[in-house]
């Protein structure tokens, strides 16, 4: 054969390969999966859907990231609407039983994980083991006797404290309880060199709940939705005006300092980072973050528990962050790719890197237990203290949390309420009264809408 020949030959088997490509690819079973993060956590999960489809060949995961949850929720509410609905999405825990109810003509939008993989325990080679979700996601994600959906990015709400400045002002320990948070503000802004204020946090529903849940409180009815649907909220109830109340004093003292803006998590953030105030209220999953930007700002960064009423029994911190919801109605194929891909994103090795890579909580026992045997703790002590604090919960349905339909608007009633009274001085009890009115008429028409209650 001529070298003329042997070249046509092998540009033909090229072209031949390359016409191909696309059926090949075309031949992976296709697994779309949304997430509400546009940043380096999108990378982070990016990577590990090469990583998957590098071991499961017969799979392509893709991840699309939305800006916040609020996006994807939109989003993916259309999508299904139309028939291009994901196999995977992303929603956040207040979202839960929207998600729940989310559906056509009777048919919903998500399938029980549980439901999904039935008795199996294994898919592909990978084990199936709810029992090692820490007990805290588990017990939120539980309803009705089944695993509704896979904990991913798990936080609780926790203080961050400067303790170069703390120790400056004579402050000996870190506050745990809200009259020792007074008594450390006290101190601190004594100093010479005091701070503009002590402590801030962001005007969100997230930290009121976990206030509300840490005096042993419903939110709701009906063992807080979880005996039965809710059908009214306890906005006002004594341990919600004892916290706002509180959190008023400490504003009327010019201890605590408002930005000005509702659910201002960066400016909030900015302040502590910035030392202009010594401790800050804030969720766990930028735990690593804050610790370092402490440490470049020079300063030492303490975590610790969510400070609590001392007048009541500690009953518990809440969760936070979101899971991970398989579409129903998947082909058999797309299902069982999904649920492997779940499976592996989530098991031990991802688990324990993915807190390390952003401080939220590590999802299972085994990625603790992991993360222990590696002195990742000795190391980072900031890094357990979420973890501890969700552990130290009594079981209760105020520390399993809230499940309500609406959520997210109910919040934004809550935030209002408590703008009132820091911004125009309105009485606390009249304001989550007012509060609880609206967040009821809120839950009633959507009950109405989705269990024509």
């Amino acid at each position: 054969m001529s070298r003329r020949s042997m070249l046509l030959a092998a540009l033909t088997v090229i072209m031949a390969l390359v016409a191909l490509a696309p059926a090949m690819a075309q031949d992976k079973i296709q697994i779309p999966v949304w997430i509400a993060f546009t940043d380096s956590r999108l990378d982070w999960s990016r990577e590990r859907a090469a990583e998957f489809n590098e071991l499961f060949p017969q799979y392509e995961v893709t991840i699309e990231g939305y800006a916040d949850y609020e996006s994807i929720f939109a989003a993916a509410s259309l999508a299904f609407e139309q028939g291009t609905q994901p196999a995977i999405v992303q929603y956040f825990e207040a979202a839960t039983q929207d998600a729940r109810d989310a559906g056509f003509e009777g048919n919903p939008q998500f399938k029980s994980v549980a439901e999904a993989f039935g008795d199996r325990t294994e898919v592909n080679g990978l084990p199936v083991n709810f029992d090692d979700f820490v007990d805290a996601a588990r017990n939120y994600y539980t309803l009705d006797g089944s695993f509704t959906s896979f904990p991913w990015n798990t936080s609780s709400a926790i203080m961050f404290s400067n303790k170069t400045m703390l120790e400056a002002a004579g402050v000996e320990g870190i506050p745990a309880t809200w009259a020792e948070v007074d008594a450390a503000c006290e101190k601190i802004m004594a100093m010479e060199n005091a701070p503009a204020n002590c402590i801030t946090w962001p005007n969100h529903g997230w930290f009121f709940e976990q206030a509300v849940a840490m005096q042993g409180a419903d939110l709701v009815n009906n063992g807080n939705g979880r005996e039965a649907r809710a059908t009214e909220t306890f906005i006002n109830s004594d341990a919600a005006v004892a916290y706002v109340s509180w959190w008023k004093d400490l504003q009327d003292k010019g201890y605590y300092i408002y930005t000005g803006a509702q659910r201002d998590w960066g400016g909030t953030y900015n302040a502590f980072v910035a030392g202009q105030v010594a401790m800050l209220l804030y969720s766990s999953s930028d735990t690593t973050a804050l610790t370092n930007d402490g440490a470049a700002a020079g300063f030492d960064v303490v975590a610790s528990f969510y400070p609590h009423n001392q007048d009541v029994e500690y009953a518990g911190n809440l969760i936070g962050g979101a899971s991970l919801w398989l579409s129903n109605d998947l082909s058999t194929e797309v299902e069982d790719g999904a649920l492997t891909f779940l499976l592996y994103f989530t098991n031990t090795e991802n688990a324990a890197s993915w807190h390390q890579f952003t401080g939220y909580v590590p999802i299972t026992k085994s990625a603790i237990a992991l993360l222990e045997s590696e002195g990742w703790y000795e190391e980072n002590p900031n890094s357990l203290v979420a973890s501890d604090q969700l552990a130290a919960a009594i079981p209760s349905s105020a520390t399993a949390g809230a499940i309500v339909g609406a959520f997210p608007a109910i919040r934004n009633h809550v935030t209002n309420a408590i703008e009132q009274v820091l911004v125009n001085g309105r009485d606390v009890t009249e304001a989550l009264t007012e509060a609880k009115e609206l967040a009821d008429e809120t839950l009633a028409e959507y009950n109405l809408l989705y269990a024509g209650e």
